[in-house]
């Protein structure tokens, strides 16, 4: 490997230490080197400094599955390349393939086999060919395997270094504070060739936890990362990295090992010739979930995970009081870091970040009212025995059918401000596929695969699809449409740069608003969004508009006139209104 900086030597030792205290801390060093940097890579003489040029208002993110576009003929990474080149091009400029690899359960989450493309869906050429025209999102699935994995199976039969990757633990253990989103047994017990061992399940008895106090676990991700990155990955989604380090007596979730873990990381991706961004998912509440920025030394970026139960809130309610309650005690993101901003993905609507935020009956009233629109809800074990709500399962487009009134006809209109709302915000706007062509709950896919997140992860036959689209009439062609308009709007706009400062806006509590200023503070937008069945009008005098600048609304184009004392806000209707156009 190349010569190695000093100071990526010292700060690597440091690490290391906290990590794995007592080991041979600079063996280990040059094995992680080694592993991220083997023969024929290059790497920075220097970190890359923080600041805000890793990203633009240009930049936006689609979420897909590798296999959520089929014709049963060609391959559903072609299709999706397809997919992605013809409509999504000038829309988005970066992809999320969920899990790519093979797998036994929980579409992808399960995986057998970090190293190899699912032969179902293509090969790394068909991956790499998509990053070759966005930037691609690939997933670390780095807390668990699959039971039925090349690795479990090694580890049964009592096989090095795979006989030390998993965490076991006594059924007399102290588990009683273990934090995890799943109600079945934490401990499963399996036959090895050393006899019967429990090994710790935070997910499902098909997902085996890996055990990070082996350095050798750590050093065989950092090998898979090199991989991703060799074949054109430059973002890294750390799923489920707040289980990763377990301590029996302890919640085992955000435990100081883990966030040292995610540091390493860090610190390797600074040093990398390549543009490398960390992504967290961390489903949890806002101080949690913050805190994987650290101290601008761990994730690049994490997901506002509290937008998509208040947005739906909001919607629901006709109410942005929540939303803009929580707006404003929203720190900006650290120099050099970034929100991810979403309402839908391939989970269902986390809940567990709406808590201290909507109280029991609001919640109560979005379980109703989502279940009315033909929506879920998934349970999570409490310590100590119990359960709560932990997510709601619905495609958004289907959730934005009812209010808490009822149906009307804004289903559109309601749906396309929630999307609006994402892409207004501090941060990187990124939209589920589902949301991109307005797919409704598949029932009949919970019905044959027996799991609620079945209902948003709908398979589109290539050819229906298309036919869809080139109906202007129809629910995905009008859907996709708006909200490409708005991206491409949105991409020329340097007061949406994911950095740029942001203010949440004292208004009437059926609108959500919000000034953003560009960072050379030569450009703001009044981002306006009626989250109701109302029509309001907003005094101008509330904005501020300053006179001598000509004013425009960029989603309609409507000019705002010195002499217009009230701008209206028709049901559900989003303005941009900026000085710079």
């Amino acid at each position: 490997m190349p010569k190695t900086p000093a100071t990526l030597k010292l700060r690597l030792a440091e690490l290391l230490a906290r990590i794995y205290p007592g080991q041979q801390g600079r063996d280990l060093a040059a094995e992680v080197l080694a592993a991220f940097w083997p023969e024929g890579t290059s790497l920075r003489h220097r970190p890359r400094k923080p600041g805000n040029k890793l990203w633009s208002q240009r930049d936006a993110l689609l979420i897909t599955y590798g296999d959520s576009i089929i014709d049963g003929v060609y391959k559903p990474l072609d299709l999706l390349r397809d997919f992605l080149l013809e409509h999504m091009k000038g829309v988005v400029n970066g992809v999320h393939i969920l899990p790519f690899f093979p797998f036994t359960s929980d579409d992808g989450f399960a995986v057998t086999d970090y190293r190899k493309v699912n032969p179902s869906l293509g090969n790394w050429e068909d991956i790499t060919r998509i990053g070759g025209s966005f930037h691609l999102m690939s997933d670390l699935v780095l807390n668990h395997v699959s039971s039925q994995g090349i690795w479990f199976n090694a580890y049964r039969r009592g096989e090095a270094p795979y006989d030390r990757f998993f965490r076991e633990a006594s059924p007399q253990d102290d588990l009683s504070a273990v934090v995890r989103p799943r109600t079945t047994p934490l401990l499963q017990a399996v036959e090895t060739s050393s006899g019967t061992r429990s090994v710790w399940c935070t997910f499902s008895h098909d997902q085996i936890d890996l055990d990070f106090s082996n350095p050798e676990v750590l050093l065989e991700m950092i090998r898979i990362i090199r991989l991703h990155v060799d074949k054109g990955v430059r973002v890294i989604r750390l799923d489920a990295v707040a289980f990763l380090w377990k301590e029996p007596g302890t919640t085992c979730i955000h435990l100081p090992q883990t966030h040292a873990i995610v540091q390493l990381l860090r610190l390797l991706a600074d040093f990398a010739s390549e543009t490398i961004i960390l992504l967290t998912e961390t489903n949890v509440p806002k101080k949690e979930n913050l805190s994987y920025f650290g101290k601008r030394n761990e994730a690049h970026s994490i997901y506002n995970f509290p937008l998509p139960p208040l947005i739906l809130h909001a919607m629901m309610s006709g109410s942005a009081q929540h939303l803009c309650e929580w707006q404003r005690a929203m720190p900006p993101a650290p120099l050099g870091c970034a929100y991810v901003n979403f309402t839908a993905s391939h989970d269902g609507i986390g809940m567990r970040p709406a808590e201290g935020l909507l109280n029991d009956a609001e919640i109560a009233r979005m379980i109703e009212t989502v279940r009315a629109a033909g929506g879920l809800v998934s349970m999570r074990a409490l310590p100590g025995g119990g359960e709560s709500v932990y997510e709601l399962n619905t495609s958004f487009f289907s959730a934005m059918a009812r209010t808490f009134k009822g149906e009307d006809g804004h289903h559109i209109a309601r749906f396309l401000c929630s999307q609006t709302i994402v892409m207004s915000l501090e941060g990187i706007p990124a939209f589920y596929i589902h949301s991109m062509l307005a797919t409704p709950n598949d029932h009949e896919a919970v019905e044959r695969r027996g799991m609620n997140r079945a209902i948003n992860r709908h398979r589109w036959d290539y050819p229906a699809l298309r036919k869809q689209l080139a109906d202007p009439g129809s629910d995905q062609a009008r859907v996709l449409s708006a909200l490409s308009q708005r991206l491409k709007l949105r991409a020329r706009q340097p007061a949406f740069h994911p950095n740029a400062t942001q203010f949440t806006l004292n208004m009437d509590d059926r609108v959500f608003a919000i000034w953003r200023q560009s960072l050379d503070r030569a450009q703001s937008i009044f981002a306006l969004h009626n989250v109701s069945g109302d029509t309001i009008g907003i005094p101008k005098s509330t904005l501020n508009l300053i006179d001598e600048e000509d004013w425009v609304d960029l989603i309609s184009g409507e000019r705002i006139t010195p002499q217009q004392n009230i701008l209206t806000l028709e049901p559900y209707q989003c303005r941009w209104i900026t000085n710079q156009h």
